[in-house]
């Protein structure tokens, strides 16, 4: 058997890991609709159904983070003062902030999110600035991109042990090391674990093809934008623990030409400013994953 045979072998007891709360899917799904067709209740109904995510709202909810003078004591009041959209973030930060592995990991998992969540927020900003029609499915899509490397570090913590290395003493990317080691990518392990989940199809095309933007079928807009963004992340300060040595030129990389097409304003982009910016969520990611961990 080859390496990338018996690593799929290995990816059969994906099972092993932890699982998301079984409330999440069915609450994100009835958070995708429209917000004017949300009900309240309803969302209070489906996440009283966890103790770890009603704790983990009222907690966010009386956060400085937040900004909110008055206590909160209620779930319906961690609801309405959260509101849906970042309620919604909280949920899927929180329910896959579980499945850090435990014991010493090669990738630090405060680095971990904060590249996840700086992902997130540029992918959200960026929608933005070019007019993409979902900014807040682009935000999920920068935070989930990055599944396959929970899945290496749960199943093939060894094999993915020596990636990491290389990676970093060679300053290169890991999907290029995964592919030249192990024959397969965080990208792939990540896709089993989406459909696992039951994630929309838009957002397991993202964690399978953020590093192939033209292969992929179909949603590639979104793929390009979340490609493009973490790209924007590892190239400044928000990466995987070490800093990537290439040259980059964001317009001739393959994601450009996707999103181009589909975003015509992306041609006239202030590139400059829009990188000069990012320096400005350092420490709006840094506090949040403080939030999510319970550190200082």
């Amino acid at each position: 058997m080859t390496t990338r045979e018996i690593l799929l072998k290995k990816l059969e007891n994906i099972d092993r890991m932890p699982s998301v709360p079984v409330v999440v899917a069915p609450l994100l799904r009835y958070l995708e609709q429209p917000v004017d067709q949300l009900d309240v209740q309803k969302v209070v109904s489906l996440l009283a159904q966890d103790k770890s995510l009603t704790a983990q709202s009222l907690h966010m909810a009386n956060s400085p983070l937040f900004g909110h003078a008055q206590a909160i004591d209620s779930l319906k009041g961690a609801v309405v003062s959260l509101g849906f959209q970042r309620l919604r973030d909280i949920v899927i930060s929180c329910s896959v902030l579980r499945l850090n592995p435990s014991g010493e990991c090669k990738i630090d998992p405060i680095v971990f999110w904060e590249h996840s969540l700086g992902c997130a927020l540029v992918c959200r900003h960026f929608a933005r600035e070019i007019s993409f029609p979902n900014p807040e499915k682009a935000y999920l899509g920068g935070l989930l991109h990055d599944l396959g490397v929970l899945v290496n570090l749960w199943i093939i913590p060894n094999e993915f042990g020596e990636v990491v290395d290389r990676a970093k003493t060679e300053h290169v990317p890991l999907d290029e090391v995964e592919r030249e080691m192990l024959g397969i990518t965080h990208s792939e392990t990540g896709r089993v674990l989406a459909q696992r989940w039951g994630l929309t199809g838009d957002l397991v095309a993202v964690v399978q093809y953020h590093h192939d933007t033209p292969s992929a079928p179909d949603h590639r807009s979104l793929i390009a934008l979340v490609a493009l963004s973490d790209l924007l992340c590892r190239m400044g300060e928000l990466g995987h623990g070490y800093q990537e040595h290439r040259q980059v030129s964001f317009q001739e990389e393959p994601a450009f030409a996707v999103l181009l097409a589909e975003c015509p304003t992306l041609q006239t982009f202030d590139w400059a400013r829009f990188t000069f910016e990012l320096e400005g969520y350092l420490d709006e990611v840094h506090r949040l994953v403080c939030q999510l961990y319970g550190t200082t």
